[in-house]
């Protein structure tokens, strides 16, 4: 029911498109190579015999009509965009899985009263604007015109980059869709963990997905030389967020649960001889319960506000993204689970630490997520790996789920 092969094959072929010497994939959101990518999986759904178009924030659709064609549409999605030299399956799987299972319901004659959609939800990974889920949030209606700003490294606006691709950025509301429209959402993705590992196990049945909590926190202080200023005169900028990343780090080990991350720090004036008079560094804090995330974005907060009076500097703190936590819906988690036990996989229950679109369709209709195993857990690096095998039973899972959900 699933070609093994074709599925490889359009794998390693889509990863060939913003290829990096040593490997990894560089395809962000509105690039040549995203436009590449986007024309490949073009090409490989009306090959499927999908009616396709792009919509008003150039998600990419393909949809099979049902036998019921007013019956609400049962949706697979996910992305094709990357952050900066991840690996090829990342999105990439959950796409063209979905197209995977279309095609072979077209070799096989296969009809279902409901239509199926295949989206390829535009900039998911937000690397390059940071701001992500940007189509899942025009999709869902979440997506409001003062996030179009956003400017990447380079100064260029999302709007002016949708503006290069074709859009009109003012007319984003139109790729909204109603409820009434869409029965369910379904996603395949790379585990980007090493719990199935750890478990030998195949296949993962998400639970659901952690709440995502962005923050660009700058601290001021006073540029100043570094051998003249006396170590009690100085406003340290550095000095302070070297000790509210500890924070981050320390609160939120105690949380048993929740993940936090710095992944960017910029000190100014920048010179080695020169005291830091001004610093700016993001945090990423995920959990699955809002309570705990809660709790850990004040406690945070609070003691960076103490660290920095203290110190006699300036905090400010900016809120680049907030997104709840996604409960996947139990009948959609039994419909996968059951799926799995008629193919002979031994499923696990998980919940899913990274982010997804499904955080976005959520706001729309019941979502499930079916995960698949991640060699070493590594994932956003050249080496993500998931073997052929890992990928079919994915796909196959995802292709019995798809039957019994769209009838």
């Amino acid at each position: 029911m699933i070609n093994a092969d074709r599925l490889w094959k359009n794998l390693l072929d889509i990863g060939e498109i913003g290829k990096n010497p040593d490997g990894g994939i560089t395809r962000l959101a509105f690039t040549k190579e995203d436009r590449q990518a986007i024309k490949m999986v073009e090409a490989l759904m009306k090959e499927a015999g999908l009616a396709v178009h792009e919509d008003e924030v150039g998600n990419l659709i393909g949809r099979k009509e049902g036998e019921d064609s007013n019956a609400p549409a049962v949706l697979i999605g996910s992305h094709l965009d990357s952050v900066f030299n991840g690996g090829i399956f990342d999105g990439s799987l959950g796409v063209l899985a979905g197209i995977e299972v279309l095609q072979s319901m077209k070799e096989n004659g296969i009809s279902t009263k409901h239509p199926i959609e295949v989206y390829v939800f535009r900039d998911e990974e937000g690397c390059r604007f940071n701001f992500s889920l940007l189509g899942s949030r025009g999709m869902s209606g979440t997506l409001k015109l003062e996030n179009l700003e956003y400017r990447d490294n380079e100064g260029i606006s999302l709007a002016e980059a949708m503006k290069s691709c074709g859009m009109n950025p003012k007319e984003f509301f139109k790729a909204s869709r109603r409820p009434d429209e869409i029965k369910a959402y379904l996603e395949l993705h790379v585990e980007q963990g090493k719990v199935l590992e750890c478990e030998n196990l195949q296949v993962g049945v998400v639970t659901g997905i952690a709440s995502s909590l962005r923050l660009m926190v700058t601290v001021t202080g006073k540029a100043d030389h570094a051998g003249a200023t006396p170590m009690n005169l100085r406003f340290d900028a550095l000095a302070a967020a070297a000790q509210i990343i500890g924070v981050v780090e320390k609160e939120t080990r105690a949380t048993k649960s929740a993940v936090g991350t710095v992944g960017q720090i910029h000190a100014y004036p920048g010179g080695i001889n020169i005291i830091p008079g001004r610093v700016e560094f993001t945090v990423d804090l995920r959990d699955v319960s809002i309570k705990v995330a809660q709790q850990l974005e004040k406690s945070i907060l609070s003691q960076a506000e103490d660290i920095c009076t203290q110190r006699g500097l300036k905090l400010e703190v900016d809120f680049l993204q907030r997104v709840p936590p996604a409960p996947c819906s139990p009948e959609i988690i039994d419909t996968i689970a059951e799926s799995c036990r008629e193919l002979g996989i031994k499923e696990l229950h998980l919940p899913s630490g990274a982010g997804h679109d499904a955080m976005q369709v959520v706001n729309l209709c019941p979502i499930g997520m079916i995960f698949v195993r991640s060699q070493n857990g590594i994932s956003h690096h050249p080496a993500e790996w998931s073997t052929p095998e890992d990928c079919t039973a994915g796909a196959k899972v995802l292709y019995q789920t798809v039957l019994k959900l769209a009838e």
